[in-house]
C-alpha cells in the first residue's frame, strides 16, 4: 500500500510541477487526467476491484460516495480545469468523477 500512495504522490507531485513549468493547458491537463487515470486503475489493482470508468458530471447528477480515495489538484492554476474525483460507492466500487473547477492559485483576480 505504501508503494500506491508514493505512486500517487509522485503523480500529483510531477504533474503539478508541469503545470506551473508551461504555464497551464489543455496538454497538460490532459497528461494529469491521464496519468490519474493510471494510478487509480493500479489502485484498483492493488484493492481487487474492478478498475473504474470515468463518468463526467452532469448537473443534478446523484452521486453516491461512501469513500473518497483522491481528488486531483487545482492547487498550481488560475483557470478553469478539469478534475478528477475517485471514490467509493455504497456498493464498495470504484468510480471516478470527472468536472470542471477553478483553480485555487488566484491572486488579486477579481
Amino acid at each position: 500500500m505504501s508503494i500506491l500512495k508514493a505512486v500517487l504522490a509522485v503523480s500529483v507531485i510531477s504533474a503539478s510541477s508541469l503545470v506551473m513549468a508551461e504555464g497551464g493547458g489543455d496538454r497538460v491537463y490532459g497528461r494529469m487526467i491521464q496519468d490519474n487515470e493510471k494510478a487509480m486503475q493500479e489502485y484498483a489493482v492493488s484493492r481487487g476491484k474492478n478498475p473504474p470508468e470515468v463518468t463526467h458530471y452532469r448537473y443534478g447528477m446523484k452521486l453516491d460516495i461512501a469513500k473518497l480515495v483522491h481528488i486531483t489538484s487545482t492547487g498550481s492554476s488560475c483557470e478553469v480545469m478539469p478534475v478528477q474525483m475517485t471514490y467509493e460507492d455504497s456498493n464498495g466500487n470504484l468510480q471516478i468523477l470527472e468536472y470542471r473547477e477553478m483553480g485555487t492559485a488566484c491572486r488579486n483576480q477579481n
